[in-house]
C-alpha cells in the first residue's frame, strides 16, 4: 500500500514511516521545511517520497497537497502532525489536515491523530472568531476528533478514524512519558494497512486498537456541521 504521513521527521510519524516501510509499504513522508529533509534522509534512502510544507502556513499546505497528488494515489493518508505549544494549533492541528483532506484524491483511509487530551476540549466555537486566541491543544484535538467523524459520515466509501497514541516518549511527549512508544504508533499503522475487520471499520475513536467512547461533541451531527462551515470559510474549501 502507498501511505502519506505528515510530521515525519521524528516522534510518532517517523516511526510509523520506519515500521511500514519495513514492512514492504510505499511511503510518503513529509517534513516541515527543506532544512528538515535531513531528518528523514534514511527514510528516502530506503525508498521514501519526500514532500515538504509548512502546515502553518496555508498556501504551503496547498503545495504539500500538490505534491502528494504528484507522486500518485495513496491508499492512506495518516494526519499525524501537530503542534502542542504555539500561536499556530488551530492551523496547524485542525485548519491543515482539513485543508489536505479537500485537496489530496480520496484515498481508501484516513488515520486523524487526535489525544486523550480532547475530552478537556471546549465545544465552543466561538472561540475561533477573529481577534480570538483561546483556542487550547486539547480544543484542537477536539475538533479534530470531530472533523475525523464526520468524514467517515459524509464519505461512506472511506474508512476514517481518529487515534490517541497514548502520553509517549517523543519530543512533545517529554522523555517521562509513561506509555510505550510502540504501542503509540501501532494502532495508526494498522487502521492504514491491515486487513483485520476491526481495522475496516470507520467513525471509530481508538486508543492501543481497542475503540472508545470520545467526547460526545465529537459525534454531534450540529457541531461537526458548524466546524465544517468555519473550516470552509477559512480556506474556501468544502468537502466533497
Amino acid at each position: 500500500m502507498r501511505v502519506f504521513i505528515t510530521g515525519s521527521a521524528d516522534g510518532l510519524g517517523r516511526a510509523t514511516a520506519q515500521t511500514l516501510l519495513e514492512n514492504g509499504h510505499d511511503v510518503a513522508v513529509h517534513a516541515r521545511s527543506t532544512a528538515r529533509l535531513d531528518a528523514v534522509q534514511d527514510l528516502v534512502d530506503g525508498g521514501a517520497a519526500a514532500v515538504v510544507g509548512d502546515l502553518s502556513d496555508l498556501e504551503q499546505t496547498r503545495d504539500l497537497a500538490r505534491q502528494v497528488n504528484a507522486i500518485g494515489w495513496m491508499d492512506a493518508v495518516i494526519h499525524n502532525a501537530g503542534v502542542l505549544h504555539s500561536p499556530d494549533i488551530f492551523t496547524v492541528n485542525v485548519v491543515a489536515p482539513y485543508l489536505l483532506t479537500a485537496l489530496i484524491e480520496r484515498p481508501q483511509r484516513l488515520v486523524y491523530l487526535s489525544s486523550g487530551m480532547h475530552r478537556g476540549g471546549h465545544a465552543d466555537l466561538g472561540r475561533l472568531e477573529p481577534g480570538t486566541d483561546n483556542v487550547t491543544y486539547s480544543d484542537s484535538k477536539l475538533y479534530l476528533t470531530a472533523l475525523a467523524a464526520v468524514v467517515a459520515r459524509l464519505w461512506p466509501d472511506v474508512l476514517s478514524n481518529a487515534v490517541d497514541p497514548g502520553w509517549v516518549p517523543t519530543r512533545m511527549g517529554g522523555a517521562s512519558a509513561p506509555d510505550d512508544l510502540r504501542l503509540g504508533h501501532l494502532t495508526q499503522e494498522w487502521l492504514a494497512t491491515s486487513d483485520d475487520p476491526a481495522a475496516l471499520t470507520s467513525g471509530g475513536y481508538w486508543f492501543h486498537q481497542n475503540r472508545e467512547k470520545p467526547h460526545h461533541a465529537a459525534r454531534d451531527e450540529r457541531f461537526q456541521n458548524a466546524l465544517l462551515d468555519h473550516l470552509a470559510d477559512i480556506t474556501g474549501e468544502r468537502l466533497a
